[in-house]
């Protein structure tokens, strides 16, 4: 009985009788579902210290103010291109939020576009698949519109002998307001980034298919309205004129169209599509795909539209990840200093409210009532809207390339107006309250006009005094989203085959998506 006391020759207590009831209760949960907490406090102290560390560094000065950073974007060249231009005059605005909401509306109508997408599917069988779902909403709220959509399905496998049977064309379904299509990527075009490019292909081709249907039917219906609208007016002036024959006989005819705003969700451009259209890889070849010309075609001819009529258009970027600007500051080789990587982290920088204020920093904080305040509890002004002027970008890097910002850069297009006029162009805006950046995007062939340019920033900025996002499009995308159950569904369709699922599907699908 070595290693034994005799006095006290009881053994270990079990760790279940010296948990109290509470701990015994936390174990029992914890068995069933992940623990609240896997760090202790002994390994946050340390992650802390560290963090602290980190933080402690960036409390110097920056060598090159972000201020002093914007002052190059009135015209930043590379290699003798110019990447980016203030349109008119480099400027930072900033409007009161609460003012802001109180304006008339610009616009008495706006439409915005949004797709749901399934996302790249993949099966046991090597097929990957994407269904891409778009359709309009509007504001004021017509449903009548919202029930027009159009669905493109598209299909990749690696394997020549599979045969998908591709649409030759638009089916139409609900009586003629539903359009679907099924479209093929061929074995030979693709070699890598098969589920981006797949996506890419079925969202691009959906949305702007989408918007030329209902460019289409808005036109016909406007053109039936004004036509109603004429023969009214005409009859009008004819029993004026009949009242009182010194009256002029045109002044009566003076009555503008009504107007309406369009918001495009995400970029004006495919932008991911255009980059392996410019580059040459031999592993990307969807450039011999019939469908990606046709859906840069389609861009182009959506920004004839509104270049025609001289209608506001935007693209409406949510998350910019753009890192053009800061690329090519870099590239230029004065300013190794740099601290950012993307453009957006150097907006937000430019447009935060204490950047507004050319006074020392004491007087500043002496202004807004915070001097007495500790430094963690001084926070940023939250009652205004912050934002640029615009910028032309007539130029973007693909790589080692530097070429137009438009879809004309990768392709021979049939186009109504000068290049130059189909280049991006834009301005950002910045909530403080919300900690959120936007970036809005147009073509430069309407923006050249001063006063559209002012009334399309007077709108962004009505919208985001309102709800801090469109309203608009947060309708579209309400009615455009496929879900959780609608996903499930498609999936069951596949009779031959299974999803190809990892872990990660089984660890995070219920518990995180919708």
């Amino acid at each position: 009985m070595r290693g034994m006391s005799r006095l006290n020759p009881s053994p270990t207590p079990l760790i279940e009788d010296v948990l109290s009831p509470s701990m015994k209760r936390s174990e029992e949960h914890s068995s069933k579902y992940l623990p609240a907490m896997t760090l202790e406090p002994v390994h946050m102290k340390k992650i802390s210290e560290l963090a602290q560390r980190i933080d402690y560094s960036f409390e110097s000065e920056e060598p090159r103010t972000a201020t002093d950073i914007y002052l190059l974007l009135e015209e930043l060249k590379v290699e003798g291109k110019t990447v980016l231009k203030a349109v008119d005059r480099l400027f930072r605005g900033r409007v009161r939020t609460a003012l802001m909401a109180q304006c008339k509306e610009p616009y008495p109508i706006t439409y915005a576009c949004d797709s749901g997408s399934t996302n790249p599917r993949t099966y046991d069988s090597g097929l990957f698949v994407d269904f891409c779902h778009c359709a309009l909403a509007s504001t004021p709220t017509e449903l009548e519109l919202q029930r027009y959509r159009t669905i493109v399905c598209a299909a990749y496998t690696a394997s020549q002998r599979a045969t998908v049977q591709e649409s030759d064309a638009w089916e139409f379904f609900d009586a003629g307001r539903g359009r679907a299509r099924l479209i093929k990527i061929e074995p030979d075009e693709l070699k890598k980034k098969v589920p981006d490019l797949v996506h890419n292909m079925a969202m691009y081709l959906a949305e702007s298919e989408h918007i030329l249907f209902m460019l289409e039917k808005l036109e016909a219906r406007q053109a039936k309205k004004d036509k109603e609208m004429d023969k009214e007016k005409q009859n009008d002036a004819a029993l004026k004129q009949a009242l009182n024959p010194d009256l002029n006989p045109n002044s009566s005819l003076e009555n503008p169209l009504e107007e309406s705003f369009f918001i495009m969700d995400g970029p004006l451009y495919p932008k991911q599509l255009m980059y392996w259209l410019v580059l040459e890889d031999e592993e990307v070849r969807i450039y011999r795909n019939k469908h990606s010309e046709k859906i840069l075609q389609n861009y182009i001819d959506i920004m004839d539209h509104f270049l025609e009529k001289n209608a506001p258009v935007i693209g409406f970027v949510k998350n910019p990840g753009d890192m053009q600007l800061m690329d090519a500051i870099r590239k230029r080789g004065e300013y190794l200093e740099l601290p950012w990587m993307l453009d957006a982290q150097f907006f937000k920088k430019v447009l935060s409210p204490e950047q507004h204020f050319s006074g020392p920093k004491q007087e500043e904080e002496k202004f807004r009532g915070l001097e007495n305040l500790p430094r963690e509890r001084r926070r940023p002004d939250n009652t205004f809207i912050t934002y640029t002027n615009w910028f032309l970008q007539p130029n973007r890097f693909y790589e080692r390339l530097l070429k137009d910002s438009s879809p004309l850069a990768a392709r021979e297009l049939k186009h109504k107006f000068p290049a130059e006029d189909y280049a991006v162009s834009f301005f950002m805006a910045y909530l403080p309250a919300k900690d959120m950046l936007f970036k809005i995007e147009a073509p430069y062939g309407l923006i050249k006009n001063e006063n559209l340019r002012n009334r399309i920033v007077k709108k962004v900025l009505f919208d985001l005094a309102l709800n801090s996002f469109p309203l608009t499009l947060t309708k579209a995308d309400h009615v455009a989203k496929i879900r959780k159950v609608e996903r499930e569904v498609i999936d069951k369709q596949f009779v031959s085959m299974k999803p190809d699922i990892t872990y990660n599907d089984l660890r995070w699908k219920k518990d995180y998506d919708i």
